[in-house]
């Protein structure tokens, strides 16, 4: 059954970009007009981010954000056949910031947000970078897709940890040597409690302290990753050195390190953020939340 799936898939997959791009140009229209997926978080997510630009340039952003939503999915089907000759041709980096790390034996721990598209950015680490790429990602719900989507992913060489195992999997490799692992540090806390606060766009938000606690614990050296497109289909990865000696930080300073360079990141780029996600959805109480803050 699962051969019948992915052989549909990637016939689909070789339809032409333009007609990728038509489909997602529908598909993005009825989202934010039809079904209205999330467009009350989005607007108020924007709101909280922007409230100096008016309600027009915010709808404005709104109206890419879907676009280059759907733009990730039509892309994400056409990686199943896209050639290696047309991946290099549509994606670059500075990745020499990242090799020259690992000339120095040092590991690294990639901190990235939810740009899009992450897809690019997932065989950027993999296919020009000398480490092992560990990738932790969580399980989809579809098991056709999620087999699918792995296999994709690992075209490469990415190494696929699942969120639910990585305690159990991730020292097996680890143990190896030098590593590069990647981590979406914007996640929602499941636990506000157990969490940093973080100024983010004008409030205090809660961040989880996992990537932070695994820098100092295993010395890694921290890179802040922003990737976003040149031209539509197009990408760069930036690559940015944020600290090679995080144990010399106190408790917090590099997750709002973190935090501050995402901010300005997202500034750049507004729309390429993942807006339908509900970023703003704890409450700041300084009765309970005075002693996690950290600036």
């Amino acid at each position: 059954m699962y051969y019948i799936f992915y052989a549909f898939f990637y016939l689909l997959s070789l339809l032409p970009w333009r007609v990728f791009y038509i489909i997602s140009d529908f598909f993005a229209f009825i989202l934010q007009y039809v079904v209205k997926y999330r467009v009350d978080v989005v607007a108020k997510n924007l709101a909280i981010a922007f409230p100096d630009k008016s309600v027009a340039e915010r709808k404005k952003i709104a109206n890419a954000f879907y676009q280059k939503f759907t733009d990730s999915f039509v892309e994400t089907i056409k990686f199943i056949s896209i050639s290696t000759r047309e991946y290099e041709k549509r994606f670059t980096s500075n990745v020499e910031v990242l090799n020259d790390l690992y000339d120095t034996g040092q590991s690294v721990q990639i901190m990235a947000g939810h740009f899009f598209n992450w897809e690019y950015a997932n065989w950027g680490v993999a296919k020009y970078g000398k480490y092992p790429f560990l990738a932790v990602y969580m399980p989809l719900s579809n098991g056709f897709f999620d087999k699918m989507i792995l296999q994709m992913r690992a075209r490469f060489g990415s190494i696929m940890i699942p969120a639910t195992q990585f305690k159990s999997q991730f020292h097996q490799y680890a143990n190896k040597g030098p590593y590069v692992m990647a981590l979406a540090a914007d996640q929602n806390p499941s636990n506000p409690m157990k969490a940093f606060w973080v100024p983010f766009f004008g409030k205090n938000i809660p961040f989880v302290k996992g990537p932070e606690k695994g820098a100092i614990l295993n010395n890694t050296a921290q890179v802040f990753v922003h990737f976003y497109s040149t031209k539509r289909g197009y990408y760069h990865m930036e690559y940015s050195l944020m600290t090679t000696s995080p144990q010399a930080f106190k408790e917090g300073e590099l997750t709002a390190m973190y935090v501050k360079i995402l901010e300005e990141k997202i500034k750049l780029e507004p729309a390429n953020y993942l807006w339908s996600h509900r970023r703003f959805k704890y409450e700041y109480d300084a009765s309970k939340h005075a002693a996690l803050l950290v600036s």
